[in-house]
């Protein structure tokens, strides 16, 4: 079984990747760049396009979205994309707010697909805390966040990190799935003075690492770490730290 998929990566938390006959994408955001002012909350400000739209990827079955609640994971062209999309797997109270053909996935929870060619892709919903410290602290204040295993029979098992900051939650992640064939992690270390003392709400750049180690991530392809004025951290500052940790070789 190999552990290699080609997964492409469009910018900021958006990829695209076939998996088992079916096409699956996260997180869509396809606007122009452009601010998202939010009442109360910081206007968000995307710096640069995605590299492809929708149209030039073809057919999407399944989108992977961590939460909808914020822009730089689901911005006005990603809901409209949703309408056109057979199944969106988000979080419960995400599949509530969005309606159609999204699906609220609770911590642990499994769905089956079926494959074009017959037999099943098994999506997993796990944990992902969108900042520093335990949930119950964070989720009242960013919201409601989730990740995917994907894993099928004769396929390499799949880690969507989703929105995460938390790498207990990776060690849960871990002791059920671990080793992960590939890792596709949210990164960029983004930052508001305003929120937890600017600590990150997103993993950055070592806690990758760290995360990477830890799922024993056969590969890892970052996410989530350019294209946004609040992400703190980019890609040379990923392959950085998987420098330092001595796990270079498992960066794509």
């Amino acid at each position: 079984m190999s552990s290699t998929l080609p997964i492409r990566v469009l910018g900021g938390p958006t990829a695209f990747f076939e998996y088992g006959g079916l096409n699956f994408l996260t997180d869509p955001t396809f606007d122009a760049p452009g601010e998202y002012p939010n009442p109360g909350r910081p206007t968000l400000r995307k710096l640069a396009p995605t590299s492809a739209a929708p149209a030039e990827l073809g057919r999407i079955d399944v989108v992977l979205l961590s939460h909808d609640e914020h822009a730089d994971n689901l911005d006005r062209a990603g809901r409209a994309l949703l309408a056109e999309v057979p199944l969106t797997l988000t979080t419960p109270g995400g599949g509530a707010r969005l309606g159609g053909t999204a699906k609220g996935l609770a911590d642990w929870e499994t769905l089956d697909l079926d494959r074009p060619g017959g037999g099943t892709v098994t999506v997993t919903a796990v944990p992902a805390i969108h900042g520093p410290g335990p949930r119950e602290t964070v989720e009242p204040v960013t919201g409601q966040v989730v990740g995917f295993v994907l894993t099928g029979e004769g396929l390499p098992s799949v880690y969507v990190s989703g929105d995460n900051a938390s790498l207990d939650a990776v060690k849960e992640i871990a002791d059920r799935f671990g080793p992960v064939d590939t890792a596709v992690l949210f990164a960029g270390a983004p930052r508001f003075p305003v929120l937890f003392d600017n600590a990150a709400l997103v993993l950055d750049s070592a806690q990758a690492a760290e995360a990477a180690r830890i799922l024993g991530a056969r590969r890892v392809v970052p996410v989530h770490c350019d294209s946004w004025a609040h992400f703190t951290e980019g890609r040379e500052d990923v392959v950085t730290a998987f420098q330092a940790a001595g796990l270079a070789d498992r960066l794509d």
